[in-house]
């Protein structure tokens, strides 16, 4: 029976490798997935990292790392990059390393648009030799025999339109290739795939004091369904924000997220799993760390740029 469900699972984080990596507080890891994303804070370097734990009490469940960091160059031009960590249970891991590069007009009373591509190299492993099964003997099906080492250039593109209320973008950050494992031939290998993505958000003013702020993103694959993420949040004095998440037959979760100062954001998200895998999982964990670094005294504060999403 142990093994029935080691293997259940291993097939699970297989399936789920198809897809790049979600997460909760999408809002605030948009450029890493959306190249045209901007801020237009001259003179504002933005750092972000993110650490999202998935299906914690699965046996080498999903975990997923980022960094990200953009700077506006002029008041056209922005530029940044980002690294990403995909690992499941130390057997597949994903290494993303880009650069992104933003133009951006401005559409005076109707917002602005930007325009945005990102490159990069990818590099992907898959290490069959140290898995075993709970009972400590080793897995030796015969299908998952051949380990996987690649590397390989990509690119993305996508588009970025804001005002100071709402957003809309559309994006595709691999365009060559995104990899999965797939059966073929008895045996699985790496492929080719399509990740397309589609979000936006608004902010409500209640009073002085409140705001609400809904938002979605709409992803979608080539060879799988669209999944579809939507969050509706409280903003309380623009110094904490809280609400609730719910991810289309995956999950259900709660985030919030703290303006510690006018440099320093922290966020937390739980997602409650409600798929198959739910009996196995007490959950997932998401943590987020916003930073800014200020060159100037030019600084305009959180509320005039988009990263408000």
């Amino acid at each position: 029976m142990k093994k029935i469900i080691v293997i259940c699972i291993l097939f699970t984080t297989l399936m789920w490798s198809q897809q790049d990596a979600q997460y909760t507080q999408y809002m605030y890891n948009m450029s890493v997935i959306n190249p045209a994303y901007t801020t237009g804070d001259l003179g504002i370097i933005n750092i972000g990292a993110l650490h999202r734990t998935q299906w914690v009490g699965v046996e080498g469940a999903p975990k997923s790392s980022n960094i990200f960091a953009h700077t506006p160059l002029s008041e056209n031009v922005e530029a940044g990059f980002s690294m990403v960590n995909d690992n499941i249970g130390d057997i597949i891991k994903e290494n993303n390393f880009y650069a992104d590069f933003s133009y951006k007009l401005n559409l005076g009373y109707y917002g602005h648009i930007s325009f945005g591509l990102k490159a990069g190299l990818t590099v992907f492993d898959v290490n069959f030799n140290d898995f075993n099964l709970e009972s400590g003997s080793a897995f030796t099906d015969t299908e998952f025999t051949d380990n996987i080492h690649q590397s390989f250039f990509n690119f993305g593109a996508g588009v970025y339109y804001n005002t100071d209320q709402y957003y809309v973008g559309f994006s595709i950050p691999n365009i060559l290739t995104s990899n999965h494992l797939n059966k073929e031939n008895g045996k699985y290998q790496s492929i080719k795939d399509i990740h397309m993505f589609l979000t936006g958000g608004y902010v409500f003013i209640i009073n002085e004091q409140f705001k609400f702020k809904p938002a979605f993103m709409a992803k979608g694959v080539n060879t799988s369904n669209i999944t579809l993420d939507l969050t509706s949040n409280v903003i309380y004095k623009n110094i904490v924000e809280f609400g609730l998440s719910y991810r289309l037959s995956d999950s259900v979760g709660a985030m919030v997220n703290f303006n510690l100062n006018d440099t320093l954001r922290v966020g937390y998200a739980y997602d409650y799993t409600v798929s198959n895998i739910g009996p196995f999982s007490s959950g997932s964990h998401e943590l987020l760390i916003l930073y800014t670094i200020k060159l100037f005294n030019n600084y305009n504060g959180f509320d005039k740029s988009p990263r408000f999403f």
